[in-house]
C-alpha cells in the first residue's frame, strides 16, 4: 500500500462478512480497499476452518427473509465461481420440550423411531423432540471466502493482509484510516472486525461477550458420519448447545460446543487441552456412537455474542459514513453473501429498513 491511498470505501476486517462486502462493492464498480491485521485464512477470528452450517430453521420468523437472501446468495456465488460451496444434507435440531424453531419446509418430529429413521447416525436423547430442516447443510467455508476474495480482486478491489489499523477518524470528506503502512482516505468505512468491535467502538463493550469456542473433527469416510446417515445437527443441552457438521465432501465430521469461556481477542486462542479432547470423545460416543472419535483436528475460535444472539449491523448514529457489522453470535457465517450485499448497500447510500431487527439503532452505541 502506498503512503496515502484513496478509495470510495474501505473495509476493515476480511472474514466472511468483510470479504462479502468487498466482493459486492467491487462488482458494483466501487473503488474499495480491504484490510486485515492478520494473514489470509488466519485462526484468530471467527471465520476460519473448512466448514460451517447452513439452515432455515430459526426461532423467530423475523429472520426468514434474510435466510432466503442468504440461500440465494450462496447459489449465485456458486454460479459465479463455478464451485460447489453448499452441500444439502438435511438437519435435525433437538430440544427438550417443545421447539421454537420454524422455517420453510421444517417439520417437528417427536417420535423417537422417526428421529432415528431421519438421521440414523445421531442418537437423540430420550424425551427430546427435534425439528427436521430439509434445506440444512454444509458450507465449504474456506472455499467460500477464497472465492469472494478472488472475485473482489478480479473486479478491482485492493486487499491488504497483515495490515494493522492503528486508528481512524471521521473527516470533513469522509474517513481516514491510519495503518502501519500509511493512510487510507475514503468516503465510507465498513468495520467487520468481529471480536475486536469493542476495541474499535468502546460503546459496544457492555453489549458483547467474546467466547472461546471449541471443535473436534474426526476422520472422513466413515459411513455413520456421512449423508444420509448424518446431517447437520444440534442438541440443546442444559450445559450448552452441542452442534455437528457431517462429512459431506471429505472434510470429516466436526462437533462443537457453545461454551461460555470469556476470552480476550488480543490473546491467541488457547488450543484444546487433553481433558477437553477427552470430553469431546465422550460426546461422540454418546451422540454419534457409530464413529471412530480419534481426533483429526482440534480447533478453537471466537464467537462475539450479544444477549439476544442478534447481529449488530448498520450505520453508526450521527456518523452515516461509518458502518459496522459484528456480534454475529455463532450463527453469522451462513449469512455471508446477504450481509455482504447489505453492507454494500449501506456503503453506497441505499437504506435497508428490512434489517431493523438487527440494526445498530436498536442499541445505545456511538462512534
Amino acid at each position: 500500500m502506498s503512503t496515502t491511498t484513496r478509495a470510495d470505501v474501505v473495509v476493515v476486517g476480511l472474514g466472511i462478512h468483510g470479504s462479502g462486502a468487498v466482493s459486492e462493492l467491487a462488482r458494483r464498480g466501487v473503488n474499495v480497499v480491504g484490510i486485515d491485521r492478520f494473514g489470509p485464512g488466519h485462526g484468530r477470528g471467527s471465520s476460519h476452518g473448512r466448514t460451517r452450517m447452513i439452515r432455515r430453521a430459526y426461532p423467530n420468523p423475523v429472520w426468514n427473509a434474510l435466510v432466503d437472501t442468504a440461500f440465494a446468495g450462496w447459489s449465485e456465488l456458486e454460479q459465479r465461481s463455478g464451485q460447489t460451496l453448499v452441500h444439502r444434507t438435511g438437519g435435525l435440531y433437538a430440544h427438550a420440550g417443545h421447539s421454537q424453531l420454524q422455517g420453510e419446509g421444517c417439520i417437528l418430529i417427536e417420535d423417537p423411531a422417526e428421529l432415528s429413521a431421519r438421521m440414523p447416525g445421531l442418537r437423540v436423547p430420550a424425551g427430546f423432540s427435534a425439528v427436521y430442516d430439509p434445506s440444512a447443510g454444509v458450507i465449504e467455508a474456506e472455499r467460500a471466502i477464497a472465492a469472494l476474495q478472488e472475485e473482489a480482486r478480479a473486479a478491482g478491489a485492493q486487499l491488504c493482509f497483515d495490515e494493522r489499523m492503528l486508528g481512524w477518524d471521521s473527516t470533513a470528506d469522509g474517513v481516514e484510516i491510519v495503518t502501519e503502512s500509511g493512510r487510507i482516505l475514503a468516503d465510507r468505512v465498513v468495520f467487520t472486525v468481529g471480536s475486536w468491535v469493542a476495541a474499535t467502538f468502546p460503546s459496544f463493550a457492555d453489549l458483547i461477550e467474546v467466547w472461546r469456542i471449541l471443535t473436534l473433527t474426526v476422520a472422513a469416510g466413515q459411513p455413520a458420519g456421512m449423508p444420509p446417515s448424518l446431517g447437520a445437527l444440534s442438541i440443546d443441552r442444559p450445559e450448552g448447545l452441542l452442534f455437528g457438521i457431517p462429512d459431506a465432501d471429505g472434510n470429516g465430521v466436526k462437533m462443537g460446543i457453545d461454551a461460555r469461556e470469556i476470552w480476550d481477542p488480543e490473546t491467541p486462542v488457547a488450543p484444546l487441552s487433553a481433558a477437553e479432547i477427552a470430553h469431546f470423545q465422550d460426546l461422540f460416543a454418546e451422540y454419534l456412537p457409530g464413529l471412530d472419535a480419534t481426533p483429526v483436528e482440534a480447533a478453537a475460535c471466537l464467537y462475539t455474542m450479544t444477549d439476544d444472539k442478534r447481529f449488530i449491523v448498520g450505520s453508526m448514529p450521527g456518523a452515516p459514513e461509518v458502518i459496522v457489522a459484528s456480534a454475529c453470535s455463532g450463527h453469522g457465517f451462513k449469512f455471508g453473501p446477504a450481509i455482504g450485499s447489505a453492507l454494500a448497500d449501506l456503503a453506497t447510500g441505499i437504506a435497508r429498513p428490512d434489517l431493523d431487527f438487527i440494526s445498530v439503532s436498536r442499541r445505545s452505541v456511538s462512534a
